[in-house]
């Protein structure tokens, strides 16, 4: 799978960069390669320092941080296209670090990131911090905002009391 993936790469570039060559010229073709790839570098450092802020911005509630996340992941696969050599890869890079591409490609980063994120809640069970009330209030019920007993369940089958019953 992965010399398919290869191939078709290769492929890609060489039917792209013969076109270009074709259509505009040899040095054109070549400038533009170089173009791309300056633009691309100089671009990842700015869109860097720009995700870096929307994260602080997250932080402190001022943008929600998928949005954070998806731009982060979007400049971060924009600058890997970038050192990949080749003018489909280069151009594919320059959308995903452009903000207003980045504008149009989020939502479709965010609906696969939930898709997935669904998919492996969907199959893993809960483990966490499990609250028991059953010795001080009547019926097994929780009283709400009142932590009765704590449980670790380290997901091995020995869930261990973390604090004590109430007294």
């Amino acid at each position: 799978m992965p010399a398919l993936i290869f191939f078709l790469y290769a492929v890609t570039e060489l039917a792209a960069l013969v076109a270009v060559g074709h259509f505009f010229g040899v040095v054109p073709a070549i400038l533009s390669l170089i173009a791309i790839s300056t633009l691309g570098l100089l671009l990842i450092g700015s869109q860097g320092r720009r995700v870096f802020e929307q994260f602080r911005r997250a932080r402190r509630g001022e943008v929600t941080p998928g949005t954070a996340v998806a731009d982060a992941t979007l400049v971060a696969a924009g600058g890997i296209l970038m050192f990949i050599p080749g003018l489909v890869t280069g151009l594919i890079g320059l959308l995903f670090l452009l903000p207003p591409t980045r504008f149009l490609v989020r939502p479709l980063v965010r609906s696969f990131a939930d898709r997935r994120v669904g998919k492996l809640r969907a199959h893993m069970p809960y483990r966490g911090i499990v609250i028991d009330g059953e010795e001080i209030v009547d019926r097994g019920e929780v009283i709400d905002g009142a932590v009765v007993q704590q449980w670790y369940d380290d997901g091995k089958g020995t869930p261990h009391r973390v604090i004590g019953p109430a007294v």
